[in-house]
């Protein structure tokens, strides 16, 4: 039970963080440079994968270090999450995402909330989220087969790269979708738009989970079942723990 509690507040804070450090850097870059576009997306693209990494690093012991819906949900599908836990992980990263948006504007003096004007809609910005999050979670399947220590490095360097090649600046997570919703920062969205990334991004997430566990079904593990961390864990595993308490 308290592994079970532990698990749902590092996905809560975890996400809170990420989203701080996505929105923070966005805010920043627009004070500092309000006219070069180029240079906020650069900045945010380095700081969010630079974050994103030692998030990972920092709660994947703790709660698998899922810090987006999908996931969680691509977990479920694969039978590495019961669906009340990931149900609930769910749950914690949306809170965490809102008390995000919320610490990060009380920092740069913003009202807790804002709603963004900006539009993001179409065939090509949802294609970009469907391509950027089927490829999250594939790198992320197939780097904790071979190399579960380089998760975080390899998730990391793919959303970066993406925040460069889609259209849509590869958001790849529903928690950032609504927090990008909920500010005015250069990665702000309309409400409106969100149900259409959150589908894509969904969409992504299962193909990407259905293949790749297709490829990956004849390649053995690089470790033991269930002493993988990262993507796989059910969020009440601590992998030190647990090697700990298996020794003689």
């Amino acid at each position: 039970m308290q592994d079970s509690l532990r698990a749902l507040v590092a996905e809560a804070l975890g996400t809170a963080l990420l989203i701080a450090i996505v929105v923070g850097a966005g805010l920043h870059a627009q004070r500092m440079a309000p006219d070069d576009a180029v240079i906020a997306l650069g900045v945010s693209a380095l700081a969010g994968a630079a974050g994103l990494a030692a998030l990972l690093v920092a709660f994947g012991g703790i709660s698998g270090g899922h810090l987006n819906p999908v996931v969680s949900l691509s977990a479920l599908v694969r039978g590495a999450l019961p669906p009340a836990q990931a149900l609930r992980y769910v749950a914690a990263q949306l809170g965490g995402a809102v008390l995000g948006v919320a610490a990060i504007h009380l920092m740069y003096g913003e009202p807790a909330l804002a709603a963004s004007l900006r539009p993001r809609t179409g065939l090509a910005q949802w294609a970009s989220e469907a391509f950027a999050t089927f490829g999250l979670i594939g790198i992320g399947m197939a780097t904790a087969r071979v190399r579960p220590a380089m998760v975080p490095a390899a998730v990391s360097c793919w959303l970066g790269a993406g925040c460069w090649f889609t259209a849509s600046s590869a958001y790849a997570n529903p928690a950032l979708t609504l927090a990008c919703a909920l500010t005015a920062a250069p990665c702000g969205m309309r409400v409106a738009d969100v149900p259409g990334f959150v589908l894509a991004q969904c969409a992504g997430a299962l193909a990407g989970t259905l293949l790749f566990h297709w490829l990956l079904r004849s390649r053995p593990s690089a470790q033991p079942e269930g002493k993988s961390v990262l993507l796989r864990a059910d969020g009440a595993v601590d992998a030190q723990r647990q090697q700990r308490a298996e020794r003689p």
